[in-house]
């Protein structure tokens, strides 16, 4: 384990208590390798499975062995018409399992999202039985506003770059408030607290993943 790892580590046990009165069930991993096999625990074969426009579960390669095991997965890229995306996202709001990332979380436990179409937040909100985060420690922030900072100024940008977005961010490499016509900050989401005990399942990984 590295001084880094080590250094997560105690932090992530603080973020876990802080989760458990808010109704979210936290746990941590120091690896990838092992964020993934805890993720494969947590979901039961023959599970329905939809996820947002996450490059964390693809880093610790979840979405690869999910296509290679014995799931149900709604894959939102091979909806092509309006129809079709339609009824993907209502596949998606009904899934057993929605998997996705938190652009952010507050060293008091709050869970900060900001996104385009709205479609991952929504499922956050409601609609999927269970939701899976995986979230590097990399996007451990102070507060709200930090938080919010963070996703305009460090996670936007690259994202706009992958998704190949006319924003200002996008050729920037920073955030100018835009109001542009591909503007992905449409929708912020501050998620302090799940009713529903455990529904929502954050797995902590000692090391940077995603924007």
């Amino acid at each position: 384990m590295t001084v880094k790892q080590a250094t997560y580590e105690k932090l992530a046990e603080g973020l876990i208590q802080k989760f458990k009165p808010r109704g979210f069930e936290g746990y941590y991993c120091n690896t990838k390798e092992e964020a993934l096999k805890l993720a494969l625990e947590i979901i039961p074969k023959g599970a329905t499975i939809a996820w947002g426009g996450s490059e964390s579960i693809k880093e610790i390669g979840l979405l690869e062995a999910l296509k290679n095991g014995e799931y149900e997965l709604f894959d939102r890229t091979t909806a092509v018409t309006p129809e079709e995306k339609k009824q993907m996202y209502v596949k998606h709001i009904t899934s057993d399992y929605f998997l996705m990332s938190s652009n952010a979380v507050t060293l008091d436990g709050e869970l900060v999202n900001i996104d385009g179409n709205g479609n991952r937040v929504a499922c956050l909100i409601t609609g999927p039985e269970h939701i899976l985060m995986i979230v590097g420690m990399n996007k451990i922030v102070t507060d709200e506003e930090t938080a919010i900072k963070r996703i305009r100024n460090f996670a936007a940008p690259p994202n706009g770059v992958r998704l190949q977005l006319d924003t200002p961010c996008s050729t920037k490499g920073k955030c100018l408030d835009c109001l542009s016509s591909e503007c992905m900050c449409c929708h912020t989401v501050v998620t302090r607290k799940c009713r529903d005990i455990g529904r929502i399942k954050i797995i902590l990984v000692g090391e940077e993943l995603g924007y």
